[in-house]
């Protein structure tokens, strides 16, 4: 198979969709491997890397598309990539469709297969590739939110940690999976006051069990959410539903119950967001003020961490890549339901129900696409 990997074109998007070991791997198998020129410098990745390791270098995104029977990338294509993408190509990449209807109709149109990192799912109900993301996203929360917090960036000028004789920001996370527990342990090890909100019991009692004293839990409801929202320093949206649009949590009518100059820091802006008011932003311009609530929504914040990124990603995403270029992806998924789980989009039908109801599109099975 030819393996194709374009430069990432989202602003102030430095990670690359596939690292040098990698395309050593996938040429080892005996596959063709084209990375466009410059695609891993945001990573550190030069072409000459790439090329030690087997893989052709394209000068342009359209070479790219134009040869590959694969597409390997790490955020969503854009406008431009999607015009590129043709009948039968398969696109192996983060995706979030359920909030995003324009690439969901340019993907259909195109006639593409694209199968969304964010969707696959493993043995334990967990989502591997969405993972090693929300690990770093979770860990670089506490990081811009203490920045968004200090007073130059319309914050209310509190010091995380505090000092002696000065209590620590108060900070809520909330939701308790990846995401959340990777804020928790950060924030708590600035020295916050944290408490972590999440509806699964067991769940909470995990976090219980392995972090002790580090931060508080809570069983989120609306009476405890309000209850926290009026204490809190920084807010750090962690909600997840797999491939659907995340749910509005805090709304704007709340604002006046917080403290000015508190900060929301939206992890979940790839979905649509768990604030009213969250739009999404880039790391050139990440922070907007609302009511005097001030917002941290960039939408692919592990950009901002290219390097530790891309490696993290690309040790997840790894064996489902040789899969699908080994096999195809048709015998791949049907013999990984896990891998199969990761199907939103086939022949111009939409095989991902989560993102049906969100957007009001009919759904192919992602079993009758492969029998297909």
């Amino acid at each position: 198979m030819k393996i194709g990997c374009p430069t990432e074109i989202k602003p102030q998007e430095f990670r690359v969709g596939l690292t040098p070991n990698a395309a050593l791997e996938a040429v080892a198998h005996g596959h063709e491997v084209i990375v466009q020129k410059g695609a891993g410098n945001g990573a550190g990745f030069s072409d000459a890397d790439y090329e030690v390791a087997g893989a052709a270098i394209a000068d342009t995104a359209e070479e790219i598309f134009a040869a590959a029977d694969m597409i390997v990338k790490v955020k969503e294509p854009q406008a431009a990539e999607r015009k590129m993408l043709r009948e039968g190509q398969l696109l192996f990449t983060y995706l979030h469709l359920a909030p995003d209807p324009d690439q969901t109709h340019d993907l259909l149109e195109s006639g593409c297969t694209a199968i969304a990192y964010e969707t696959v799912t493993d043995r334990n109900g967990g989502l591997p590739l969405l993972a090693p993301m929300s690990e770093v996203a979770g860990r670089l929360a506490p990081q811009v939110g203490a920045y968004t917090l200090q007073k130059a960036n319309g914050g209310r000028g509190v010091l995380m940690g505090g000092v002696p004789g000065v209590g620590p920001a108060k900070v809520l996370v909330i939701g308790g999976g990846v995401v959340g527990t990777h804020a928790a342990r950060i924030a708590s090890g600035m020295g916050a006051d944290v408490t972590v909100l999440d509806r699964s019991l067991p769940r909470l009692r995990y976090l219980d069990d392995v972090f002790h004293d580090q931060f508080s839990t809570g069983y989120s409801s609306a009476g405890l959410l309000a209850e926290h929202l009026t204490q809190a320093d920084m807010v750090i949206g962690a909600v997840l539903i797999p491939g659907a649009e995340a749910p509005k949590l805090v709304r704007r009518e709340q604002f006046p119950t917080m403290k000015p100059g508190a900060v929301l820091v939206d992890v979940a802006i790839d979905q649509g967001g768990c604030f009213e008011t969250s739009k999404a932003t880039t790391h050139a311009d990440p922070i907007y003020e609302v009511d005097g609530i001030m917002h941290y929504c960039v939408a692919n914040m592990p950009g901002a961490v290219a390097r530790t990124s891309t490696i993290a990603l690309g040790n997840a995403t790894m064996p489902f890549m040789l899969a699908l270029a080994d096999k195809g992806w048709k015998q791949a998924c049907a013999d990984d339901p896990h891998l199969l789980e990761g199907l939103n989009v086939h022949a111009g039908k939409l095989t991902y129900y989560a993102v049906g109801r969100a957007l009001g599109i009919d759904v192919l099975s992602p079993q009758m696409a492969i029998k297909a």
